[in-house]
């Protein structure tokens, strides 16, 4: 199933779709009290089977009249994992790791598709990243990773806009990828059923206009998401709605020479083979007066 949270032009708060190609079925309107992101359904098996065996019933509106949302409205935690493409270690100079690096995103940060991706007043080093998301469904501590993906609800698309200057000013990458607006997700979650096992062997794409700026495949992943899941519930509990951003492939804009930092006026877009598009205009920041 694909579902895709948000607002359409007469509907003043979020509902939950069902998206088949072009057309959506409403499902806050058939399922009151499923909420306004998707943390019903991933907390509720017994729901899920139900719209499951439902099917799509009558496809409402087109899909592309949502103004979407984030997926889920207040994750409990966003992990992300840098340097799991080894050609993206060897472009930033990088020894080819044993364990993942790892960071987290705050909420001020992420932003759904089509919102706009902000470039800071301090910096012109916005820089684009194209990674696989996984959100969590059935939570663990300790989880075996050949059970691993027994606990993946969905996957979507995620930007991790990147201000590079800042992520070099510590060991820490927390500055750089913590800027507001930065980091940007969806549109479409997508169930593991349509998928391959850990969405493996996809193409994963960033692109502004006709420039194709990443261009890689899934499968070319150090860290798979059951080794990821496996490996990062040695030392937290993952629990349902948490976001596991899965790192970016080679391309990146402070690689290239000269640089390629996104600019106002753009829009940037990361396609994910079986997932769809998350497209972002960028935008420069407007400081309001102190």
């Amino acid at each position: 199933m694909r579902f895709i949270v948000g607002t359409t032009d007469t509907g003043r708060q979020n509902d939950i779709f069902l998206v088949q190609d072009e057309r959506a079925f409403n499902l806050s309107q058939a399922h009151p009290g499923i909420g306004h992101d998707l943390m019903r359904l991933i907390t509720d098996p017994a729901l899920m089977a139900r719209i499951r065996a439902e099917g799509l019933g009558h496809l409402t509106i087109p899909a592309s009249t949502i103004h979407p949302s984030l997926p889920v409205a207040h994750p409990g935690k966003v992990i992300c994992l840098g340097l799991n493409y080894v050609d993206h270690v060897k472009e930033g100079g990088y020894d080819i790791p044993t364990y993942p690096a790892l960071f987290i995103r705050t909420l001020t940060s992420l932003i759904p598709t089509g919102a706009p991706m902000i470039r800071p007043a301090c910096s012109e080093r916005l820089d684009y990243e194209a990674e696989l998301m996984v959100i969590i469904g059935r939570g663990g501590r300790h989880i075996p990773e050949e059970t691993a993906l027994e606990h993946v609800f969905g996957y979507t698309i995620f930007n991790d806009g990147s201000v590079r200057d800042y992520q070099r000013k510590t060991h820490q990458w927390t500055p750089g990828k913590n800027f507001d607006a930065t980091g940007a997700i969806g549109p479409v979650v997508v169930t593991p059923d349509e998928l391959p096992p850990g969405a493996s062997g996809l193409r994963i794409q960033t692109r502004v206009g006709a420039e194709i700026l990443q261009d890689a495949n899934t499968s070319e992943m150090m860290w798979s998401v059951a080794r990821t899941i496996a490996t990062l519930s040695e030392y937290t509990t993952l629990e349902p709605g948490d976001m596991i951003a899965m790192g970016t492939p080679p391309g990146v804009g402070h690689a290239r020479t000269p640089p390629r930092w996104l600019r106002p006026g753009e829009t940037v877009e990361v396609e994910i083979e079986g997932i769809g598009i998350c497209a972002n205009p960028v935008q420069d920041e407007t400081r309001a007066p102190a």
